[in-house]
Parts: C-alpha cells; structure tokens; sequence
C-alpha cells in the first residue's frame, strides 16, 4: 500500500516555505490534501502562472462570508474567478449600492486579518443536501450534480459553501489589494425564466501595484470608450429602432471604407478572389450544411410565399456555392474567396455594447478550398498576411490559442482527430507556438484564435483560422483529383479583423481616436482666424483635396481658439491656421496634436502631409 502525506508535510519536507497549493499529477489541489507519497508534485508559490486564480478563489469566499455577516437572509449563488477578479452572484433583500462597498471591504479586511483556517470537506451528496436544505441555489446545484461526494469549504465555524477548490490554507493568506467594482442584475444561470440575483463585481491582486495599474487602466479605457470616442468624432450612432446595428455617419464611412479598401488590396495581391453572396437563403440549405441544428437560436427568420429564409449569420454555404459552379481540378486549388459579408447574428440585447458586440456586422471573411496536403502552406500564408494587416495598423504581436472539438458538434471523433492533427502541424510549421483554448471549437471544426493586445495591455480575440473537412461534403463540393477520381476539398475558414465593425472599436480606444493619419477621416482641417481670409482658406482647401487629402474647411465666425478646441476634440491631428501672414507669404502654419507648429510653403505643407498620409505598402 503506498505511503500517504499531506501537502503541508510535503512541503515541509521539501522547504517550500512560501507554498500555497499543490499541482499533483498536473490537478490544483489544497495543501491539507492527502496523496501518495510517489505523486508528481509541483507547489504552487505566490509567482506561479496559477497562484492569482487560487487567491482570487479565496477572497470571493471572504467577500461572501463579508456579505453573509453584514446582511445574514443572502442566499448564495455562485462565485467564480474571472478575467481580472471574479463576481458573487446572491440574493438578498437588500439592494446593493456603491455606497456599500467600502462596508463589505471592511469586513473582508477583518476576515483576513482575523487568519481563519480554510478547511475542505468532502461529503456525500445526500449530507450535502441536508446541510444546504433551506438554500435553493445550493440544492438545485447539488441535485443536478452527477457525483457521488462534494466537497464544501468552511473557514473554520464562520463561514462554508459548496466548492470545488482549491484554496489558500488560510484566510490570512489573502491580499488586501482588491476593490469591489459594481454591481449588476443577472438571471441565475443564465436563464430569463429564472430569478434575477445581484452579481457583486470585484477585482483582487497580488500587489499595491498590480491594483493601481489596474484601477489606472480601468479609468483610462472609460475615457478610451469608442462610443464616446465615436460621438466625438461624428462616426456612427446606434438607436433602439435597429438594436445591435449602425448608422454610419458620413466620417465613420470613411474610415470605414478605407480599412476595408486597404484590407482587399491586402487580399488581391496575396492570390484571393473578391465574391459576395445572398443576404437570405433557404432553411434548406442551412438544414443541409448543419447550421440550422447548431445555430438556429441565433439566426433571424423571414418568411416569403410559404418558404422558411435566413439572414445569414456567417458567409460559408453561400461560398461553397460558388465553388460548386463548374467542375473543379486539384490543379485550380488552393482556390481563395474573399467576401466582406454582412451578417446577422441574434445576439442578447444584454450583451450588445457599441460596436463591440453587434448584430449586424461585416466580416473580413475568406474561405480556402484546399487539398489537405496543401493545410500547411495555407496557414503560413495567411499568418504571413495577418502579421503585415496588424502590424500595418500598429499590432506588433499577437497570441495564438488552439480551441479544439465543442460539446456541441457535429462530425465523427475520427474526422475531429485528423482536423486537430493536420491543424496542430500547420501551427507548428507555421512557426506560432499556442495556449490550448479546451472546447471552443466551432461545431464543424477546430480553429485558431488571435489575440491583439492594446495599449492598455488589454487582449482583443480579433482573427481565426478554422478546418472543416464536414461542410464540402455535407453541401455536395468536390473536385476531380489527380487520381481522376471526386475527393471533397479541406475547407479554411479565416479572417484577420474579425469583424469591421469591432476592428474599428478597437481601433478608436487603442488609439483614443488619434487614428494613424491614413486612416483618419479628416486629415487636416483648414481654419480661418477671421473671415477675411476665407478666400485664400478656399484655395489651399481645394488643392488638398484634389491632392487626394482628406480635407475640411471651417470658416465658421468664431474664435481660432474656439476652433482649435473644437477639432482637437473632435481627434484632428492637423490644423492649418490661416490669418494676414499666411495670405502675405501665401503659407501655411500647421499645427500638430502635440502642439507643436510648423510655417511652411503650400507646396511644402502638401508634400508633408502627402508623406504622412501614406496607405502602408501592400
């Protein structure tokens, strides 16, 4: 029989004074947990990539036994570790405010200083449901589990709940560099149908400054918001007449317009061909491609003379139709289709945020009828294109997660095992090293993600890149191989942005508006002193724009500094000023969004603006 010993006495063995929790046999598990001896341990210390999780686990269970002290009727939900922190769903009579945070900070302050030993139990789920028998959250959790034994945690007689763990030995472990954020309505579990609880948001750190940073992000992405951004700047507007979709005004057109343009000359010239596809096809055709067993809960319907149409909310039937068309030979792939295709997706109302989250949107999309020997060269290809798009707008670098087959699916293991395979070697060949993003495949295929990283550090899911060996087959597309025999082609759904819309979001808040100048709507503006010089403003005016620079004329009757304040809100990085001396020396003083001035020639003016205003390379 094998030697058993606690974490705690491993670690002591061991002297590894600062553990906090154990990795053993690669699962996250509690120091007072006993295991053999012979396990492969790895402890887990305050600089471990799994610590913040753990102490973020624990200060969620502080800030619900804060809350249970503070008011005792709260019920408890759930509290689950989030993207920077992590949330507490309870019921309570009490409806919470900001005005008690600093309350429950207190308390939680108390709970730490006061040390209590974290003690796990694992009990049978018939002792479970007894212990939780007048919390209804709790029993519904516990009943719906398929297991034999739970395992709840108290900190000591003061506080317990039912949790998987791990967690820190003991509540002085935690930080005091946390803050609880807000707090918001959600339905528990999701489900409109079921009571609305309040879900308290905090977040929590490991040090002083970690937090501060955080904070300092948080408040500089408020004023980064691009809908604010957007307001400022005259881009778009969204009204409730047309929830999740844009009114592009006339300057978010333009900026518009010109990404998409410099992405399909990005696109041409790497060998994709230009298509654009129905906005509406038949619930047949969605039948056959799997989308409408899959997907149907987020499409809009439209009926029309007793046959059943979908908006499309992705563009990959409507390409394979275009493949379908004429016979095809191994010698025409790779064949590249590109289609920036308006889609429809029945988002959430409560999810919809700017142009973040939308319902209708245009997507970067592409599909690559290919061989499978031909996935490889493919996928270098496009990471190849992806690396000069994001660069060309001001990404450096970006992070690769690899998300494999979903629950909900459809194909054989067998197909999902050779998609995974020939993808995982097409990452490798292409040279990207990748974190596994477990279960968030799309339903036909496993994908690529990648991740942006702004300059607030924060990380934005933008391209992808999908196999699907299921689609061809199931809509009927082959070519005549080299055999001379019909073989279904491999099929690589990418983009780079995404999605315009949100590209351009993220464009606004990693920049705050301050576009690179080939992507501006306004260039430069020309702005009178008085309206005397009107005329001469004219003049200059018209031979920017003929020039091709994207120009505006404000001869407005107000002060130059009235109008200098008003384009600077508005993120116009370059201001002409014309008075007497300008129309004298037949000049122009240009002034930069640092502040800075130049006096400068027409000519001179134009070619440095011309300069500054270079699309990249393509």
């Amino acid at each position: 029989m094998s030697e058993m010993i606690s974490g705690f006495d491993l670690a002591k063995k061991r002297e590894e004074k600062k553990a906090i929790a154990m990795l053993v046999d690669n699962k996250e598990m509690d120091l007072s947990s006993i295991i053999p001896l012979e396990s492969n341990v790895e402890f887990i210390n305050k600089n471990h990539p799994k610590a913040l999780a753990i102490f973020r686990h624990t200060t969620a269970h502080i800030m619900a036994q804060a809350i249970k002290e503070l008011w005792p009727s709260t019920q408890l939900a759930i509290g689950p570790v989030i993207e920077n922190g992590f949330y507490y769903d309870v019921s309570c009579e009490h409806q919470f405010v900001p005005n008690d945070f600093e309350k429950i900070e207190k308390k939680m302050r108390e709970i730490i200083k006061a040390d209590y030993k974290i003690i796990r139990e694992d009990i049978t789920k018939t002792e479970a449901l007894s212990m939780f028998a007048n919390d209804k959250f709790k029993l519904e959790l516990i009943t719906d589990l398929n297991l034999d034994t739970v395992s709840i945690y108290r900190h000591e007689d003061k506080f317990f709940d039912l949790c998987r763990g791990p967690h820190l030995p003991k509540t002085g472990y935690a930080t005091n560099y946390f803050k609880i954020m807000k707090v918001a309505g959600a339905y528990w579990r999701g489900d409109s149908k079921k009571e609305m609880l309040q879900r308290i948001y905090a977040t929590s750190w490991l040090t002083k400054e970690e937090l501060d940073n955080y904070i300092h992000n948080l408040e500089e992405a408020e004023k980064r918001d691009h809908r604010k951004i957007a307001k400022d700047m005259d881009l778009f507007h969204m009204q409730e007449e047309s929830p999740g979709c844009i009114f592009w005004h006339p300057k978010g057109w333009i900026l518009y317009n010109v990404l998409k343009n410099y992405i399909h000359n990005c696109i041409i010239k790497d060998g994709y061909f230009e298509v654009c596809t129905p906005q509406l096809l038949d619930r047949t055709l969605w039948e056959a491609s799997g989308h409408w067993d899959k997907y149907r809960e987020n499409m809009f319907i439209a009926e029309s003379e007793e046959r059943i149409l979908a908006v499309k909310p992705m563009n990959c039937p409507g390409a394979v139709q275009i493949f379908k068309q004429g016979i095809k030979s191994y010698r025409d792939l790779p064949l590249r289709l590109a289609e920036f295709g308006y889609c429809h997706r029945n988002e959430p109302s409560g999810s919809l945020y700017g142009t973040m989250r939308v319902r209708g949107f245009t997507q970067d999309d592409a599909h690559i009828f290919c061989t499978p020997d031909q996935i490889n060269t493919e996928t270098k290809k496009f990471c190849k294109l992806l690396s000069k798009i994001y660069k060309d707008l001001g990404f450096d670098t970006f992070s690769v997660k690899f998300s494999d087959r979903p629950e909900k699916r459809t194909g054989s293991d067998e197909i999902w095992d050779i998609s995974e395979k020939l993808l995982k070697e097409a990452t490798a060949e292409a040279g990207l090293s990748y974190t596994l993003n477990k279960g968030e495949g799309a339903f036909y295929g496993p994908k690529l993600e990648f991740s942006l990283k702004d300059k607030l550090g924060r990380e934005w899911q933008c391209g992808t890149l999908q196999v699907d060996f299921q689609l061809p087959e199931r809509l009927g597309a082959y070519y005549i191989g080299e055999d001379g025999e019909k073989h279904h082609p491999i099929m690589l759904h990418r983009a780079v942005l995404g999605s315009l819309e949100r590209f351009i979001g993220i464009l606004l808040e990693n920049y705050a508006g301050r576009l690179p100048l080939w992507l501006s709507p306004v260039q430069i503006v020309f702005a009178t002193i008085t309206n005397e010089f009107d005329e001469y403003a004219k003049e200059v005016y018209n031979k920017f724009l003929q020039s091709g620079i994207r120009a505006e004329l404000d001869t407005r009757a107000e002060k130059i500094s009235y109008k200098i304040r008003s384009h600077i809100v508005s993120k116009v990085q370059i201001i002409a000023i014309i008075g007497a001396n300008e129309v004298t020396n037949r000049s122009l003083t240009i002034r930069y969004s640092d502040g800075k001035q130049d006096s400068l020639t027409i000519d001179e003016a134009l070619h440095l603006i011309q300069e500054k205003c270079k699309v990249p390379i393509i």
